[in-house]
């Protein structure tokens, strides 16, 4: 008997995890709305990523993709930071927070006992293995700007 591992979780998964990680982050009075024209999305001089790995019963990463003004308004929530200006290591915090949050939640989805890495945050586009490939992607919109969570694994 041979058993398969799941290529990743649901798309439907993916978006319910980002919505209630979103919300419970800022709240629910400025939702996060999903987008169907994602492309063309951002281009990278305009974004902020951040990056987690699952390894263990199931093995996938997990990104989350910003454009600077999602990443900045939602570091100066998560830090209540009205005012003050922000440098690029609060900017880093959050949003490897953010993708620290989302990709626990989908490990939890996942089989086996896993462990997830600590993020990778970048000014720019989230670069991936070529060993990987995405099998989940939600593209949504926050104050009309794009957010994208997307989950990467090895190709079967």
């Amino acid at each position: 008997m041979t058993i398969t591992q799941p290529s990743g979780p649901e798309l439907a998964d993916v978006h319910a995890i980002t919505e209630q990680v979103w919300s419970s982050f800022l709240g629910d009075e400025e939702p996060l709305l999903p987008r169907f024209d994602a492309e063309p999305f951002f281009p990278a001089e305009t974004v902020w990523s951040a990056a987690v790995s699952v390894h263990g019963g199931w093995t996938g990463t997990v990104t989350v993709e910003l454009s600077s003004g999602v990443a900045q308004s939602l570091t100066r929530l998560m830090l209540a930071m009205e005012d003050e200006p922000l440098d690029d290591a609060d900017v880093a915090d959050a949003v490897g927070e953010l993708v620290n949050m989302v990709g626990g939640n989908v490990k939890s989805l996942m089989p086996g006992p896993s462990a997830l890495t600590l993020p990778v945050v970048a000014a720019g586009r989230a670069a991936h293995s070529s060993e990987l490939t995405e099998v989940a992607r939600f593209d949504a919109s926050w104050h009309g700007e794009p957010v994208r969570v997307s989950v990467h694994a090895p190709q079967s």
